[in-house]
């Protein structure tokens, strides 16, 4: 078998077309058609009224956490097993993020475990669709009514994900996106903010831009901090021809989710992902967990095998508490994350790109039965 990266794009759109109508007529910078049309289309794909394209993932996460109000005392619950650009997010704010650990199943943040760790700094909590798996989101909702905190959701990894019938980016007060190149919809680098709120709009656009008026002339003269978060016109026409074939990315991941999950599972010591009744999972990456002492094999034997077989994988995230910068910044590590650290020191992902044919999942699943002992 040919070497299987673990995720490549898939661009068989108008993604050409529309990045040489950018060069043919010059509109190749933050002002142009394409990036208004992709911020409605992707709105709209999230169900909800208003975008705001950014320049990456991880800005998208600080334009949110900004325009909800985030910054200097205030503390924001994270979980503990997520991408640390989730926790530097935080930071850029000069808040500071709050651990909780993973449920064992969902590896999302276990919301049984949210509210020990709300005090009076809490000012909002950020649910991460890992892989692609929505959260609890109804616990979550009940949490924020409860203690009067924000919602804004990481959902830099779950595009058309639903929880009980609602697309990721309606299931908070305001939503952020990345469309890195091996995110399900892709703009090579790039983000976007969504949300219902008109006001949080208007705010992600005022600090998005370094702050010039919305409402008025253009003039130098500034009355906050803000940041250059622009999306150029050239990524939006990648991103508009993505969203153009948004549904059937989106069934390509769930379909070889699903065959991952059929054929992993009856293999002794090997776990998956869990997928809830209630979710809709887009399988942004199909990750596993090595019990080594009923496989009969390491996780790191098992990487190198699949190696030397032309499979391409990656380790699964390190938790923030072990994060010697977010332990330097001043967060708390101390706790109980024994779910994050079973799941970094044992788990991994293996080929997900949504052009994955089902021979190559059936071939990889194959090497990972043969090897057991």
């Amino acid at each position: 078998m040919d070497f299987i990266p673990v995720c490549e794009p898939l661009l068989n759109g108008n993604e050409l077309a529309y990045v040489t109508d950018c060069i043919n007529t010059g509109w190749i910078s933050s002002s142009g058609k394409y990036v208004k049309a992709f911020e409605e289309q992707f709105a709209a794909y999230c169900q909800v009224k208003y975008g705001v394209a950014v320049c990456n993932g991880t800005v998208a996460v600080h334009l949110a956490l900004i325009a909800a109000g985030i910054g200097p005392g205030d503390e924001v619950i994270i979980p503990n097993f997520t991408m640390i650009a989730s926790a530097f997010a935080v930071c850029y704010t000069g808040a500071k993020p709050v651990f909780v650990d993973a449920e064992p199943e969902s590896w999302n943040i276990d919301v049984t475990k949210i509210e020990e760790k709300i005090t009076a700094r809490t000012k909002a909590i950020m649910p991460v669709s890992i892989f692609g798996h929505p959260c609890n989101m109804e616990a979550i909702w009940s949490l924020a009514k409860k203690y009067n905190l924000v919602v804004v959701e990481d959902a830099a990894e779950s595009h058309g994900a639903e929880y009980k019938g609602h697309r990721t980016g309606s299931l908070a007060a305001i939503t952020a996106f990345s469309f890195f190149a091996n995110k399900n919809l892709t703009t090579g680098e790039g983000g976007m903010v969504v949300t219902a709120d008109e006001e949080l709009y208007k705010k992600a656009l005022y600090y998005k831009n370094l702050c010039f008026p919305l409402d008025s002339p253009r003039i130098y003269l500034h009355k906050h901090i803000g940041y250059n978060y622009r999306m150029s016109n050239i990524h939006a026409a990648i991103g508009l021809a993505q969203v153009e074939k948004a549904d059937e990315y989106r069934e390509m991941r769930i379909k070889n989710g699903e065959l991952y999950q059929q054929f992993l599972t009856t293999i002794p010591g090997i776990s998956v992902q869990r997928t809830n009744p209630d979710v809709v999972n887009v399988h942004w990456m199909n990750g596993l967990v090595v019990n080594s002492e009923i496989y009969g094999r390491s996780r790191s034997e098992l990487i190198a095998y699949l190696r030397e077989n032309n499979i391409d994988t990656r380790l699964f995230f390190t938790g923030m508490n072990r994060q010697l910068s977010l332990i330097n910044y001043g967060c708390n590590p101390s706790g109980n994350y024994s779910i994050t650290d079973w799941l970094s020191e044992n788990g991994f992902y293996l080929p997900s790109g949504s052009n994955l044919t089902r021979d190559k999942i059936e071939f990889i699943c194959e090497l990972i039965d043969n090897f057991k002992r």
